[in-house]
């Protein structure tokens, strides 16, 4: 096979991130987000996640950072089948989520809102009992919810972090400020745990992606 040369890497992620085709009433919700100062997920992480729902036919699923319901509501769109808990700490955020929610016309059963503190919420939940577990807040204890999704996780079930690469940080061994470096140590955690298969994406700011073995 002819070799040819790779040209522009940052020219293909913006292609693929641009691939995505976001739904208007997520759109909405995004635009909120943004006068709030509030940070979502990409289109393309936001792909990546209702295509994860979809193929797995995921029925139940739990989100660390609710936001304004961007992420949630594209996790909820993968299939109809799908129910979401998702916990947020700040209550403006999870009453613009709860308008987003409505305005898509998510029914109350799908949803289950919970404002609190990712560690204590995680802990409370059922073993072995979600399909998905999608992390994207409270970085200072992302060792420990990564503890508590291995433990959530059916057999089959997906670990997804968000912002794996942290603002491009992460591959640059000379960058060890706080963030960057919670990141590369969950990195390097998950990949040594027998218990997933693993995969990095440079989908958005970086997605990791683990299924738990069977």
């Amino acid at each position: 096979m002819l070799f040819i040369e790779m040209v522009d890497k940052i020219t293909s992620w913006k292609y693929s991130e641009d691939y995505a085709s976001e739904p208007e009433h997520i759109a909405k919700a995004r635009l909120r987000g943004e006068e709030l100062g509030v940070e979502s997920i990409t289109p393309s992480v936001g792909a990546h996640l209702a295509l994860l729902v979809s193929a797995t036919q995921a029925k139940a699923v739990v989100e660390v950072g609710t936001g304004v319901g961007v992420s949630g509501l594209w996790m909820l769109s993968g299939n109809d089948q799908a129910v979401l808990a998702t916990i947020e700490t700040e209550g403006e955020y999870l009453n613009h989520a709860k308008t987003a929610f409505t305005n898509a016309g998510i029914p109350s059963s799908r949803l289950r809102i919970i404002n609190g503190k990712s560690q204590e919420v995680l802990a409370n939940l059922a073993d072995a009992a979600y399909d998905l577990v999608f992390l994207d807040a409270d970085r200072e204890t992302l060792d420990q919810q990564v503890i508590e999704a291995s433990r959530l996780l059916r057999p089959g079930g997906v670990l997804a972090i968000a912002h794996a690469l942290w603002r491009d940080r992460v591959p640059d061994l000379v960058l060890r400020d706080d963030n960057t470096q919670i990141y590369r140590d969950v990195l390097q955690t998950i990949k040594n745990i027998d218990q997933f298969i693993s995969v990095l994406s440079p989908a958005g700011d970086g997605l990791l992606l683990a299924s738990k073995r069977a």
